[in-house]
């Protein structure tokens, strides 16, 4: 079983000061930070762009892991690699083509994310697995931080996992979207070993983000 790694996502966190939390975060044993973004078209929400993850790159070391939420995402791709992007996750309904996608993403040097939203079947993206880095499995629908979960987001996980076992695939499996302490042991359970939080992380216990990270580590 892969080390669970935690990404906690700063859509939660204070955007007057994002340079310090993201420090606490490192501090706090985060293995990566997740960056969502999102343009007002592919989904109901605005939040930042290339600057944004430029400005914060100088802040820590940690993986950007950036789940682009935009359309037409080709156009912008670049832009978020030069800023400082590590992993660099798209949806396939954004993109004219995943294929030549996925291999711009592979020429600039980054990971590559595809997303799959609660609707959106793995016989969308299940030609290109064996291309991709890591597999975001939305656990809510896009666009606002805050929401349920979805427990029917279980299975998708599970064929996921069996899927890599079988083809000996190497892609991470991560999980975003309403994760509690609760939850993350099923999804755990059910073969994700990257779990994206905010609100659980910054809210818990009293804001004890440590605390939060750890517990949401356990099995």
């Amino acid at each position: 079983m892969k080390k669970i790694q935690i990404s906690p996502s700063i859509l939660s966190a204070d955007f007057s000061q994002l340079g310090i939390e993201i420090k606490r975060l490192e501090d706090a044993g985060a293995d990566m930070i997740h960056v969502d973004v999102m343009d007002g078209h592919f989904v109901p929400n605005l939040t930042i762009g290339p600057p944004v993850i430029k400005a914060l790159r100088k802040h820590t070391n940690l993986i950007f892991d950036v789940h682009l939420m935009i359309s037409p995402v080709h156009k912008y791709i670049k832009d978020f690699a030069n800023a400082g992007s590590d992993i660099i996750t798209i949806h396939p309904e954004a993109t004219d083509n995943l294929k030549e996608s996925i291999n711009q993403i592979k020429d600039l040097g980054k990971k590559v994310g595809v997303s799959l939203n609660p609707d959106t079947e793995i016989s969308v993206i299940e030609k290109e697995l064996k291309n991709i880095d890591l597999i975001l499995v939305m656990s809510v629908y896009p666009g606002f931080g805050g929401q349920k979960f979805i427990p029917d987001v279980l299975k998708k996980i599970e064929s996921l996992k069996k899927i890599k076992e079988e083809k000996s695939y190497k892609y991470d499996i991560e999980v975003d979207g309403g994760i509690n302490f609760i939850n993350s042991k099923e999804v755990i359970n059910a073969g994700a070993n990257i779990l994206v939080s905010g609100t659980t992380i910054f809210k818990e216990n009293n804001g004890n983000i440590k605390k939060n990270i750890e517990t949401l580590k356990e099995v």
